[in-house]
This record gives structure tokens, C-alpha cells and sequence, in this order.
């Protein structure tokens, strides 16, 4: 009779352990647990921890509620000034409510990735060019709006979404690199006048202050040549100024000396 009674203990203190075994869970820290008993959902969402869970009765559905960064695939459209580009992102969302993650959408990550790449087609048919290369922060608002309106009834919220590369065609490219060099030119161009006009009027300056006072030209010319001469050079050009060189000839020019009148002549009475 001991023995018997000894063998239904160990009988169901085996039975009791494959109960525990088949009905203990463990959800992780960044885990949310959804039950599911006979179909419908049971309770609250499990938080995380160990919890029980009835053997081919209920049904445990864990759903991750770290962020999750997806890239979406680089989409080919035509903007609004008829220029074809190809243009990628990355979506960054994080589930906030796991009951309806998991009811009312069969996949919430595909679902957030066909609903991320049909707005960004959107975006792209509807900005310019322009817009997508320099004004990104203000189409990432517009695509995180058109992908989070939808994504709330799936209990899934976006963090962020960025436009990571633009991608256009090498003829494009080329005709972007004459504009850009092009302007540039035209600045240069630009810069160089006024440059010539600002010393344009220093130098007139320079020549009415001059013409005012003829020591500064002598001046000027002797801070030419010790400007010269403290390169070391071989040859020295010295300029001469014209005035110098009209002084000169005119103090070479002698004067005519009078000729001695002719002697008169006397006749005899």
C-alpha cells in the first residue's frame, strides 16, 4: 500500500513538473507578452518577467518593443520639375501598444516598410529638386506624417525618418557642375571689377595727390627702386621720369652768343 502510494506521489510530482515545464514563459526586459486562449485575447499584456501559461489552451505571442531601424528600399520617381532621381531612407518606430500590433495587422514591419516606400514615391513626385537636395529636414516631417498616420491604428508609433541619399542621373550631374562653375565664374568676374574699380579710384587719388605735390613723385620713384634693388637681382631698371629728362635737355641747350658787329669802314675825303 506504501508503495503504491509512493508511486502516485512520484507520478504526479512528474506530471506537475511537465505542467510547470509546458506552462512556464520567460518574457524579456524589452518584450511585451500577448495571450491568447482559444483564440481571444486573455487579460492584460504579460509584462516582462516569468509568467504561466495554460498548455494547448493558451496561446503566447511576444512582441519586441525596442526601436527598430529600417532601411527602405531606394524608389525611382520623377519630381515635380520632371527630373528622374532615385532616392532611399530609413524609418526609425517602436510599437507602443503590442495587443494591436498583433490584431489588427497580420505584420507590422512589412506593413510599415510598403507603407514607407508608397510615401516616399509620393514625396518624390510631389517636390522639386531643390527641395530634395538642400530643404531635407522639412520632406523627413512630411514622410514621418504620411507614414505615422496610418501606422497609429497598428499600435506602432515612428520615431524619425531621414532621406539618406539622392541619387541622379550623370547627365544631370554634368549639367548641375557647369551651372555650379558657371556661377562661380560670374562671382569671379564680378569680384575682379570691383576690385579694378576700388584701385581705379585709389590710383586716381593717388595721381591728383601727386600732381598736387611733385616731391611725392620724386618719393614714389625712390621707394620703387629700394623696393627693387632689396631682391637681389642681377639687373636694375631704373625708371626715369619724363619731367626729369625734359629738365635735363633743357639745361643742355646753350644759348647763342652774339655775333661782333662788322667793323665800318671810313673813305678818304
Amino acid at each position: 500500500m506504501l508503495e503504491d502510494l509512493l508511486a502516485a506521489a512520484a507520478a504526479a510530482g512528474a506530471a506537475g513538473l511537465v505542467y510547470v515545464a509546458a506552462a512556464a514563459r520567460v518574457i524579456k526586459q524589452y518584450e511585451r507578452g500577448v495571450v491568447f486562449r482559444l483564440g481571444r485575447i486573455r487579460g492584460a499584456v504579460r509584462s516582462p518577467g516569468f509568467t504561466m501559461v495554460i498548455p494547448a489552451v493558451d496561446r503566447l505571442r511576444k512582441v519586441n518593443m525596442q526601436i527598430v531601424t529600417m532601411p527602405v528600399p531606394a524608389q525611382e520617381g520623377i519630381t515635380r520639375d520632371n527630373v528622374t532621381v532615385r532616392v532611399d531612407a530609413v524609418v526609425y518606430f517602436r510599437v507602443v501598444d503590442a495587443s494591436a500590433a498583433i490584431v489588427n495587422v497580420e505584420d507590422y514591419r512589412f506593413a510599415v516598410s510598403q507603407m514607407a516606400q508608397t510615401s516616399l514615391r509620393s514625396i518624390i513626385g510631389k517636390s522639386e529638386l531643390d527641395d530634395l537636395l538642400s530643404n531635407r529636414e522639412k520632406l523627413n516631417e512630411g514622410l514621418e506624417l504620411m507614414i505615422d498616420s496610418p501606422a497609429v491604428g497598428w499600435g506602432v508609433q515612428i520615431d524619425r525618418v531621414e532621406i539618406k541619399d539622392v541619387s541622379l542621373p550623370d547627365t544631370m550631374k554634368r549639367s548641375m557642375a557647369r551651372q555650379a562653375e558657371a556661377d562661380r565664374e560670374r562671382r569671379a568676374r564680378i569680384i575682379n571689377a570691383d576690385a579694378e574699380l576700388q584701385a581705379s579710384r585709389k590710383l586716381a587719388e593717388a595721381a591728383q595727390q601727386m600732381a598736387d605735390t611733385p616731391s611725392a613723385l620724386q618719393l614714389r620713384l625712390l621707394q620703387t627702386v629700394m623696393a627693387v634693388a632689396a631682391e637681389k637681382n642681377s639687373t636694375l631698371v631704373l625708371p626715369i621720369p619724363v619731367e626729369l629728362l625734359r629738365f635735363l635737355e633743357k639745361g643742355q641747350q646753350v644759348p647763342p652768343s652774339p655775333q661782333p658787329a662788322p667793323p665800318e669802314r671810313t673813305t678818304a675825303p
